[in-house]
């Protein structure tokens, strides 16, 4: 499993725009500097993101990209199914059906259990970090990973 360079680069994108103290905001020149991104890339992930309604732009002189709600407001699981999807969707096995309609092991599927399982748990995590909790310094931030997980590991071996 890997996430994708939209996934990445989005989230650095963001990340960029929340730290900015600009009152106007970040161009996409300023935001492919400072990234080492193209201008065409940071421009197509930017539109993807406002069009989800996480930053918002203003044209002009003085324009640029911030973030249209507060950083403590952005969860980090909303912003990467925007940008890729889950792992696991409903329609999943609908899409892996090979040539028939239907998945062959449509009745009993030990592997759709994994995938369902591993999506509740990357959900589990990710559902509570926002933005702002990924403005923290890295070993901050591998704390309360650990924490989100320790907690989820103790929900799951309680039922």
């Amino acid at each position: 499993m890997k996430f994708s360079a939209q996934e990445e680069y989005g989230l650095r994108l963001l990340l960029r725009i929340a730290k900015s103290d600009s009152p106007t905001g970040l161009t996409i020149p300023e935001l492919s500097e400072i990234e080492g991104l193209s201008s065409a890339n940071v421009a197509k992930i930017l539109r993807v993101l406002r069009l989800a309604g996480f930053i918002e732009s203003a044209r002009g002189q003085t324009g640029g990209y911030k973030l249209s709600k507060p950083a403590n407001k952005i969860f980090v699981s909303e912003v990467l199914t925007t940008l890729g999807g889950k792992l696991f969707e409903s329609g999943f096995c609908e899409m892996h059906a090979g040539i028939e309609n239907i998945c062959t092991n449509t009745i009993d599927c030990s592997i759709r259990s994994l995938w369902k399982t591993i999506q509740n748990m990357i959900d589990g995590v990710l559902n509570k970090f926002t933005l702002q909790d990924l403005l923290g310094k890295e070993q901050d931030v591998a704390s309360l990973a650990n924490s989100f997980a320790e907690e989820l590991e103790t929900k799951y071996n309680k039922n």
